[in-house]
């Protein structure tokens, strides 16, 4: 078997997807697009069924011009639109939090449905902390909701590539037990 089986449709979208930081092509993203892109987050699994994370797709040009003044990296500067995460605690019945599975399960969804669909997105989250508060404004979400990452999203103008840049199988994946080698410690 190869590093990267394409045995099926929704493998080769998983093992093709990369964090694209490229410029986007001057395409808007319709509407309907979004909306499924939107269902495949809500569609990711949710500890304990609390559905803590929530989206707001930003494609209004004046707001997607805000976004970009706040948050100013190169491969945001062309996207034509942009997918807010946003994030709430809902202890579950065990009385843990799950929004941080919950949120990473819908971005990963979100994102291959985006590389699905012919378009290109980044996750961007540790970068974005220094300006939470002004960009959740420009949607006015309000508390107790809190941004937790941002996705540029549209049609790379660029050439993407995937990242082969990956440790190999052996060094991350075993079957049944850690290997006893002192290589991997």
């Amino acid at each position: 078997m190869t590093d990267t089986p394409h045995t099926n449709e929704t493998l080769s979208t998983i093992f093709s997807r990369s964090s694209y930081r490229g410029l986007f092509a001057d395409t808007p993203v319709p509407r309907h697009d979004l909306e499924i892109i939107l269902r495949a987050g809500i569609a990711a699994p949710s500890g304990c069924n609390r559905q803590t994370p929530s989206f707001v797709a930003v494609d209004d040009p004046a707001k997607v011009a805000r976004i970009k003044q706040i948050f100013k990296r190169p491969s945001c500067d062309t996207a034509p639109t942009f997918i807010m995460v946003f994030t709430r605690e809902i202890p579950g019945i065990d009385g843990h939090n799950y929004n941080i599975e919950d949120f990473s399960a819908a971005v990963e969804n979100m994102l291959l449905a985006i590389k699905s669909m012919g378009y290109e997105s980044c996750w961007y989250q540790g970068g974005i902390r220094n300006c939470l508060d002004l960009l959740k404004a420009v949607v006015g979400m309000p508390d107790p909701y809190r941004l937790i990452c941002l996705l540029p999203v549209g049609v790379a103008a660029e050439p993407t590539r995937v990242n082969t840049e990956k440790k190999a199988f052996g060094e991350r994946a075993w079957f049944n037990e850690y290997p006893d080698d002192s290589a991997h410690k």
